[in-house]
């Protein structure tokens, strides 16, 4: 039976959430992509942030005490929760903050990683985008505001730093490349036969037959060429990005909302824009309509999915958890938190072609899929100058560089960075204060093909 479409209009949005605006917005980007955040110029700060080593959380003395002192304290009701300095804290911290839902390891003993770790990396240069100065491996990660990076050769671990909210026990927050995560799962299931790429979003979801994802195959999501009005511009009152953190929140809803609910109720309410299939368009929300194609289809959460299909044959470190909205269902654009170790061995997954210990636990044609990428032409229209010639197929960026290099990527510099040629995996977290990955990117993409191309010459 369809949900019944909730009542909202913008105005009401504008004035029952103008109080709270700022939280909304510091919520929104700790998960959300903005639009074009993987690469789109970051607002000239009004002044320089604290380095990397000046805005460590603990120097910073964020929630230590039993309890912490009141000005030290970070709280989800805070305008600032995840503003910069605090978010160097909160990174680690989400399930401290806001409701979750667990993915469990399952019983059995963690896949060993082998180490065999290089200390020349440190040493390493390279010249970042747009400079002519050269810089080291060891330099860029505090210039990052690397929290932890962890790099597999082969399935080895040949590098490992942890600074910041984490160490080796910690968990942090994954942000977009939980949208990677998501897509493997859909990947997966087409490759399975359990869902028609070809299939409508209407036939399959009722309840969105009359969307904007309506009439949208799930390819066009999967791709994120759909056609929606839908913008993320926080400058912008009237965006559709407040009526969405309105629908996401799990705090009680101001007095006289009546708009959505859930991510759910938000999506049987966004309205088409264009043609679908003409152009790649960043939208957080194709994520969650594929989340929910994948409940529909599997009868499970995408975090229950991860869980029985891939988190507990995948030989993990730790239990992963996923943030949920008021009706519990998790957050598949940018909810997934997990240990560093696990995020590379999921990394390890695609590169071995789907295998864990020569056991399949993804398709190799679901992993072929994903590295093909999609639609170069599709993906220029949307403008991302920092990333000439790559596509999106699957909800992972694709190079298509002489390596093949596909990664996932996340605001605030989360990413993990899979080099088929090279054999190499590279996992990073990161609290960089621009959320916008064009402000990592220039050190980022040369860093990482740097040591994959050393790590050739090693045996």
């Amino acid at each position: 039976m369809p949900v019944p479409r909730p009542r909202i209009t913008v105005s009401g949005v504008r004035t029952a959430f103008a109080a709270s605006r700022t939280r909304l917005a510091a919520a929104l980007v700790a998960v959300l992509a903005l639009p074009g955040a993987a690469t789109a110029a970051p607002a000239p700060p009004t002044a320089p942030p604290l380095s990397a080593e000046a805005s460590d959380p603990k120097l910073l003395g964020w929630m230590q005490g039993a309890p912490p002192p009141e000005d030290k304290r970070i709280r989800y009701t805070d305008d600032d929760y995840f503003s910069f300095p605090k978010l160097r804290w909160t990174a680690c911290h989400f399930r401290q903050l806001m409701p979750t839902v667990g993915v469990s390891r399952g019983a059995g003993a963690a896949r060993a990683l082998p180490r065999r770790l290089d200390d020349a990396i440190d040493a390493l240069s390279f010249t970042p985008l747009g400079s002519s100065t050269r810089m080291t491996w060891a330099q860029s990660l505090p210039a990052n505001y690397t929290d932890g990076i962890v790099v597999l050769h082969d399935g080895v671990v040949v590098y490992e730093r942890y600074s910041g909210c984490l160490d080796e026990h910690g968990q942090h927050g994954a942000m977009s490349v939980t949208k990677s995560i998501t897509g493997l799962l859909g990947e997966m299931l087409v490759a399975e036969g359990v869902i028609d790429e070809t299939e409508r979003v209407g036939a399959i979801i009722p309840e969105l037959k009359d969307s904007a994802f309506g009439d949208a195959t799930v390819k066009q999501v999967l791709e994120m060429t759909t056609a929606l009005r839908y913008s993320e511009d926080y400058a912008d009152p009237n965006a559709e990005v407040w009526q969405y953190s309105a629908a996401g929140s799990t705090l009680p809803p101001p007095a006289g909302y009546t708009g959505p609910r859930s991510y759910y109720d938000y999506l049987q309410t966004v309205q088409k824009q264009g043609r679908h299939g003409d152009a790649f368009g960043y939208k957080t929300i194709n994520t969650d309509a594929l989340g929910w194609i994948i409940a529909r289809r599997t009868g499970q959460s995408v975090a229950q999915l991860l869980q029985s299909r891939i988190w507990q044959r995948l030989g993990a470190e730790q239990d992963a958890y996923y943030t949920v909205d008021s009706t519990g269902t998790p957050f598949a654009g940018g909810g997934f938190n997990a240990g560093l170790r696990d995020l590379a061995r999921v990394g390890q997954l695609l590169l071995d072609d789907g295998k864990v210990g020569g056991q399949s636990v993804v398709p190799a044609a679901a992993i072929a899929r994903i590295r093909a990428g999609g639609s170069t032409q599709a993906f220029a229209k949307a403008g991302y100058a920092q990333l000439p010639g790559w596509s999106y197929r699957g909800m992972w960026w694709i190079s298509h560089n002489d390596h093949g290099a596909y990664m996932a990527r996340g605001v605030h510099g989360q990413a993990l960075y899979i080099d088929p040629t090279a054999r190499v995996v590279i996992a990073r977290f990161g609290s960089h204060p621009v959320a916008g990955n064009s402000a990592n990117d220039p050190t980022t993409l040369p860093a990482f093909d740097a040591v994959a191309r050393y790590l050739m010459t090693q045996p």
